[in-house]
């Protein structure tokens, strides 16, 4: 039975979109970055990384499969593993596929690429090509708002027909869209859909989804992994409760903000061995980590 036939008891599976710890003169901190990933394992996640939360856009090449490498070590099986390949070439993301293809992740993600404006048929060669040149599962990652090329559902359904394209990732936060990727999966057996916004987390597990990728679970692992736990069981109450906190926390936290910069703050603010983000990204504010401790307090996070 492929995912989204029985949306109940079909095995739904967090991941968390994981930050990338850095030290003070922002070289990454990989001792810190293995402690995220335990907790993460330890509340029933998986991980994503190298995505947008793990400020993918500021690392090197090498980093990244230093990154990758790091990651797969501290999971040690215990839960799996996606890591982000997407560049703006298609040279420099297969490239980087490979290297993550020979160290041996569950799943390789590719955002679209961005800068460049890509047209659908180019998309399609695009991901076609990665997806030809590894063995891992290719999944193709949509995040309109930060890369300006968007996956048409159409694109999406002519790559789901490939053999080694295993799914998306929906980060574009439109409801619709991610109804007709859902679509495609019910078609396509073996291509599943993950959502990316946290608000859909249970309405899509509920209705087709395989499992969704978070980047707020960074900061509330158990209330996810609450969620995923609850859907599993068919504890549709249980669920509801859990999003409800998760919904809540969202809305208080983004209202300040670039979301991926203020996880990571708010992430900080209970453990400061995470650091801040790499520069030009947003500098710490004692105004506003004033409200977001305020947050935290208000949700019993500190």
């Amino acid at each position: 039975m492929r995912s989204g036939d029985n949306p109940v008891t079909d095995h739904k599976e967090a991941f968390v979109a994981l930050v990338t710890c850095f030290n003070a003169d922002e070289t990454i901190n990989y001792e810190a970055t293995r402690a995220q990933v335990r907790r993460q394992v330890a509340a029933g996640n998986h991980i994503m990384c190298a995505g947008t939360n793990g400020d993918f856009s500021a690392l090197t090449f090498e980093e990244k499969v230093r990154l990758c490498r790091e990651v797969v070590e501290e999971v040690n099986g215990q839960a799996k593993v996606i890591v982000n390949a997407g560049m703006p070439a298609t040279f420099e993301t297969i490239q980087l596929a490979r290297e993550f293809d020979a160290i041996g992740v569950d799943g390789i993600a590719v955002i679209t690429p961005f800068f460049i404006a890509c047209t659908q048929d180019g998309l399609i060669r695009h991901f076609t090509s990665v997806a030809d040149a590894v063995k891992t599962p290719v999944f193709l990652y949509d995040i309109p708002a930060r890369t300006q090329n968007h996956i048409e559902p159409e694109t999406a359904r002519v790559l789901s027909k490939h053999g080694n394209i295993a799914g998306i990732k929906d980060s574009g936060g439109a409801q619709e869209t991610l109804e007709a990727y859902m679509a495609i999966g019910r078609d396509q057996s073996g291509f599943d859909v993950y959502s990316g916004p946290d608000h859909l987390v249970q309405w899509a597990l509920e209705n087709g989804a395989k499992g969704c990728i978070s980047g707020l679970g960074n900061v509330l692992p158990d209330v996810l992994a609450d969620i995923v736990s609850c859907v599993n069981a068919g504890d549709r109450e249980g669920a509801a409760k859990a999003q409800e906190i998760y919904t809540a926390f969202r809305t208080d936290l983004y209202a300040l903000g670039y979301p991926p910069a203020l996880v990571k703050r708010a992430l900080y603010l209970q453990d400061n061995s995470v650091g801040a983000s790499r520069q030009p990204a947003l500098l710490p504010d004692p105004d506003q980590d004033a409200k977001i401790a305020e947050i935290l307090r208000k949700y019993e996070r500190m």
